[in-house]
């Protein structure tokens, strides 16, 4: 056998061999190593992390005011993902990190419970009470601007489902016996024990709200999907509303906020739509042709005085075609006119000015019987343009946008209809019956008004919201449970999430901001919903705690470079009912400036995956306002 030496080829080949050997052993078993320490730190829970289940509503601290007996929250249950998401954890430790900088918004004085910012009656005094400008809005300038948190009453209760809440509600909700004894006669509320019941009376229907509702449909038909969106001017508790929701009707109810205390408020608690409002010197902040109906009982509004300005605006927003409705004073004078206190002359000078406007807009009177007159408008206006060779005044409008209603001045002249092809056409397009109408095109939408948007797009639109309110039912359970009556979509687009929800126990409140770069109120309301304008720098015409659920899809990105978002979140906190829930959606790194300051707010919340998946940069953010009220006053 030949001796291997030194140097031999064999001995370094052998080495080598060991060498790599040991170098492959120990990288494996720095791998063993690491992946045994990864897999235990996995299992170890962190301080940051998000439980999968949240509870939330209940008062988990102590919060100013009185804690509530039981909570009914609702949870907030973990992505439909599984996994969490990387994201999560990143952001959340960001946010842990600047906790000590988070800013605690202390409770406002139980004073501002029902503040109401644009229609807060303090600062109307300084305005002229010369036709009524005192009430429209008037918001406050930005250091007037309250940093804290509107109170709920001491002994705040959650209101009583639908439809229950309709002729109940708690008195410590809204603590007002007011309206039970100036309207006692009247039959508007009463109060029973700890809460106020309402029969359905009305000023002008003292057998109540149904059988006056049945009273007009015996004269125009109610019942065939005909008429769909109706408006309430000057509505008291909303009572002629509530009921007509059973006949599918959905009415936009409004009063202003004067010597009757919190009428809209009452009607909001009941969970019938409403909005503080007046007929003053603006338009209301609707679109035209928005209304199938429009209804005055004993509203008390001028309706002939400067140049027939009101009457002029209710034609503005009654589609071709929509009927007006009046009962009290003038009609049937010479039954009531010693109940009303005034002469007969007097009253039927009154009627005889109101018709006279009404021909003058080219209304038709269909009928007057008993206690009810009711008018109806043209499909279109060939007949009426060919009468203003008779009567020049009001004159039709020129160059104006029909729709333009955010702090927009009325003006004595017609609204025009669009164009028309024969006097039996209907202008703007004939509407679907309810409930076709929900989801069939609107017209505006097929005559192409609305710049981008076409038939195609509406119904990809559509499916697209059934699949998100198919998420939501996922990730927020009482969603379907009939938990939320009240709903609010702050920036609504084509009305697409309310249509989603049309099988709910709920209405929505759509609302286009008066900024978006396409209007598609006048859309909504064709669809058969019902809608507002709002800037969101400023706050809504409604009172504390009145929604139940506020959906916020891409409003944040839309307005934070507009105003202090942190403004529309107190906004946001004001109008929402205790344990309510918001749903945000936008970027991540919105969502996350969000939730560090609702984390001031006594908000709980949790970031959650896009309804596609994971990997998509937009993020759900649901929040839900904890219970928590304000301290009982000392009487003095």
């Amino acid at each position: 056998m030949a001796k291997e030496y030194p140097g031999s080829p064999k001995i370094h080949q052998l080495e080598s061999k060991r060498k790599r050997l040991t170098w492959i052993l120990g990288v494996s078993g720095l791998c063993v190593l690491f992946y045994i320490l990864g897999a235990w730190q996995n299992t170890t829970p962190t301080p940051s992390a998000v439980s999968s289940d949240v509870k939330v509503g209940c008062n988990t601290g102590s919060l100013e005011g009185n804690a509530r007996p039981r909570s009914v929250g609702p949870s907030l249950s973990s992505s439909s993902s599984g996994a969490k998401l990387d994201f999560e954890a990143h952001h959340l430790v960001g946010i842990n990190e600047t906790a000590s900088g988070i800013q605690k918004f202390p409770a406002c004085g139980m004073e501002h419970s029902e503040y109401t910012p644009c229609q807060d009656p303090r600062r109307g005094r300084k305005f002229d009470r010369k036709r009524l400008v005192y009430r429209e809005r008037h918001c406050p300038e930005k250091d007037e601007l309250l940093q804290c948190l509107i109170p709920a009453p001491p002994k705040y209760k959650n209101p009583f489902k639908w439809p229950q809440s309709r002729d109940y509600a708690w008195y410590d909700n809204i603590p007002h016996r007011e309206l039970s004894i100036e309207k006692a006669v009247q039959n508007w509320i009463q109060v029973e024990g700890d809460r106020f019941r309402f029969p359905g009376g009305g000023t002008m229907f003292p057998r109540g709200a149904d059988a006056y509702i049945d009273d007009i449909n015996a004269l125009i038909s109610l019942t065939d999907g005909g008429i769909r969106t109706a408006l309430d001017t000057g509505c008291g508790v909303a009572s002629w509303g509530a009921y007509l929701l059973k006949r599918d009707i959905l009415t936009m109810s409004f009063a202003p906020r004067d010597t009757h205390e919190a009428q809209v408020q009452f009607a909001l608690e009941r969970g019938v739509p409403a909005m503080i409002g007046i007929m003053a010197t603006q338009r209301i902040p609707y679109p035209a042709r928005a209304f199938d109906m429009a209804h005055c009982s004993r509203c008390l509004i001028p309706w002939y005085e400067y140049g027939g300005l009101y009457l002029i605006e209710v034609d503005r927003v009654l589609r071709p075609g929509g009927y007006w409705i009046l009962s009290g004073p003038p009609i049937h004078w010479k039954k009531y006119y010693r109940g009303w206190e005034r002469t007969q002359e007097d009253l039927k000078e009154e009627q005889d000015k109101i018709e006279d406007v009404a021909m003058r807009l080219c209304w038709k009177k269909v009928i007057e019987s008993g206690d009810l007159a009711i008018w109806q408008k043209p499909i279109n206006h060939i007949e009426c343009i060919e009468n203003r060779k008779v009567y020049k005044t009001p004159h039709i409008c020129k160059n104006d946008n029909a729709d333009a209603a955010w702090y927009k001045k009325m003006e004595t002249c017609i609204t025009p209809l669009p164009e028309v092809n024969s006097a039996n056409e209907v202008a703007g397009g004939a509407l679907k019956k309810w409930p076709e109408r929900a989801f069939a095109v609107p017209p505006r939408i097929t005559s192409g008004s609305i710049p981008g948007i076409n038939a195609e797009k509406f119904h990809d639109d559509n499916n697209l919201w059934k699949e998100r309110v198919t998420y939501y039912k996922k990730i927020i359970p009482p969603l379907p449970q009939g938990r939320y009556r009240n709903v609010m979509d702050m920036n609504a687009n084509l009305g697409g999430f309310a249509a989603a929800l049309v099988k709910y126990p709920v209405w929505v409140m759509n609302v286009v901001p008066a900024s978006s770069e396409h209007d598609t109120l006048g859309v909504i309301y064709e669809r058969g919903f019902i809608g507002t304008y709002q800037d969101w720098c400023e706050a809504f015409s409604t009172y504390p705690r009145t929604y139940d659920l506020i959906h916020a899809d891409g409003v944040f990105s839309m307005y934070q470079d507009r105003c202090d978002i942190t403004q529309i979140l107190l906004e946001m906190d004001r109008i929402l009912r205790p344990e309510g829930t918001v749903i945000f959606r936008d970027t991540v790194e919105v969502l996350v400036k969000i939730q560090g300051i609702t984390d001031g707010m006594r908000w709980k919340s949790q970031i959650m995956d896009h309804e596609s998946g994971p990997f998509n940069p937009e993020k759900i953010l649901v929040a839900v306002r904890t219970y928590w009220t304000g301290e009982m006053t000392q009487k003095q």
